[in-house]
């Protein structure tokens, strides 16, 4: 090679280099840059809770097999009029003070009526129903899955966490807040919805109705939702409180694929039985799904938890310009952060032939969708459409949207007040913990109140790793003393500070 191609290459070199280098710089100062975004707040003094007699009474509501229907109203009609009672039988300071109403039969409405009838009320939300213990599963709990026995640390049963947890350390809190003479310049509502796991409809969608009539409009709200997380985020070694800013929208999509039944002995041609055209639209709906991001609500808990990350988490998400693509894959390789990426796609009923040397001449499949913000039902209908045609031809098919569809929740605004009271709040009651917005990619009851508050919040005080995830609505499920304590503690602070009139 000649002296000039040497020279030429050189150059080149150091122009890579050069480049490299840049690269690096920028990298390096756009990760610095990122300073946290963490509120710098005291801890406040723990109130003092009565642990073992707080204990005792979550686990009698949890003796009480609150289980509803989406189809019988009226399903354990008794077992939700006993927890009725027991809230009346163990807070007697709260019921001689709040009003109570009975809504949709089984659903309660607490009025707390505040000083200041010009400002704006608050409302905390949980449900008195829980999801029933799987058939079959109930040798495999630890303790009797409706025992509500307090053992080894632990409140056990189904509901302990979800959701009477939240429900009686509200009524704990409210209950020492009257007992000490405290009087909300706000008017504070709660609301117990006796039907959230099948919808609200019966109960906190009529709690709503009524104080929409009434034309309350609400400061802000709180509903169960996302967790204190320990463990469970990648590169982070703090607990992270993540609070749910906004929820994902519901469709659920009948398709239904027709054919010539026959005999099994003289199948069709390749690919045009009803179970075949079924399979090739399953898959194709399988195989592409909605586009994802790292944008919306997601992109702002990274952005807010990337400065407390460490080694190269912090690096790639301070720099998503650059390394966007590679941390987005690995996301996605996990079904709950690539639920909050995307809209999500799920196969979950499949109905076709009823004897095994029969073709069947329809074939029948449910597919469920999870909306983000920003997705809307028709745009998801017109996707099935697009694909399903794609997969099997445009004739070949009928789609049907079941009811219950609901687009997701508006994003409550981070750079409010009412964001900037709970994010203050957990850090006063869980010191030393990461607060961070985030997407709620189940239902809850909140959503129903979306038209009188522009401020819901899908938060529950509890800690959680990735061991505890697991009994969530499964086995096992339990919530432990120390954290139900903590859990009062919360809800006594949020509705102490959340009450006042604001500072001029």
């Amino acid at each position: 090679m000649s002296a000039a191609g040497h020279t030429m290459i050189r150059k080149i070199a150091l122009f890579v280099l050069a480049a490299l280098v840049l690269l690096a710089a920028v990298v390096g100062i756009n990760t610095v840059r990122k300073g946290s975004r963490q509120m710098d707040v005291a801890a406040v003094a723990p109130v003092a809770v009565d642990e073992a007699g707080a204990s005792a009474r979550l686990g009698e509501a949890v003796r009480l097999r609150t289980v509803s229907s989406r189809d019988d109203a009226s399903l354990n009609a008794d077992q939700f009029r006993q927890l009725h009672s027991l809230l009346q039988a163990r807070f007697p300071k709260a019921h001689a003070v709040l009003k109570r109403e009975l809504i949709g039969d089984l659903s309660v409405l607490y009025t707390w009526e505040g000083s200041n009838p010009k400002l704006p009320p608050i409302l905390l939300l949980a449900h008195q129903d829980v999801v029933p213990v799987a058939p079959g599963t109930e040798g495999d709990w630890q303790v009797a899955p409706f025992s509500g026995e307090v053992k080894d640390g632990f409140v056990w049963g189904r509901g302990s966490w979800d959701d009477k947890g939240n429900l009686m350390s509200q009524m704990e809190a409210v209950e020492m807040l009257v007992a000490s003479g405290y009087k909300p310049e706000r008017t504070v509502y709660l609301a117990y919805g006796a039907d959230e796991e099948v919808s609200g409809l019966r109960g906190a969608a009529k709690i709503a109705a009524v104080l929409k009539e009434r034309n309350i409009r609400l400061d802000f709200v709180i509903d169960e939702g996302l967790l204190v997380l320990d463990g469970i985020l990648p590169g982070l070694t703090k607990p992270a409180a993540l609070i749910g800013v906004a929820e994902k929208g519901y469709l659920s999509v009948v398709l239904k694929m027709a054919a010539t039944p026959g005999h099994s002995s003289m199948p069709p041609k390749h690919g045009t039985s009803a179970i075949a055209m079924m399979s090739a639209a399953l898959k194709r709906l399988d195989d592409e799904q909605l586009p994802g991001g790292i944008r919306g609500v997601a992109g702002e808990m990274f952005d807010t938890l990337a400065p407390e990350m460490g080694g190269f988490s912090r690096v790639a998400l301070s720099n998503l310009w650059l390394f966007g693509p590679v941390v987005q894959k690995q996301l996605e390789g996990a079904g709950s952060t690539n639920a909050m990426l995307r809209t999500t796609t799920a196969l979950t009923i499949v109905n076709a032939g009823n004897k095994e040397n029969v073709l069947p001449g329809r074939a029948e499949a449910t597919v469920n969708f999870r909306i983000l913000p920003g997705d809307t039902k028709e745009q998801v209908m017109e996707h099935v459409r697009k694909e399903v045609g794609q997969a099997v031809g445009a004739d070949k098919f009928e789609l049907m949207a079941l009811p219950g569809a609901v687009d997701a929740s508006k994003v409550a605004p981070t750079d409010s007040a009412q964001y900037r009271l709970l994010d203050k709040t957990i850090h006063e009651v869980f010191p030393g913990v990461l607060v961070a917005p985030g997407l709620m990619i189940a239902a809850t009851d909140s959503v129903h109140f979306g038209e009188i508050s522009d401020h819901i919040f899908k938060f529950s005080p509890v800690r959680a790793n990735a061991e505890d995830l697991k009994r969530f609505h499964g086995t096992n499920e339990r919530l432990s003393v120390a954290n139900y304590a903590e859990a009062i503690r919360f809800y006594h602070r949020l509705i102490s500070e959340g009450a006042k009139a604001p500072k001029p």
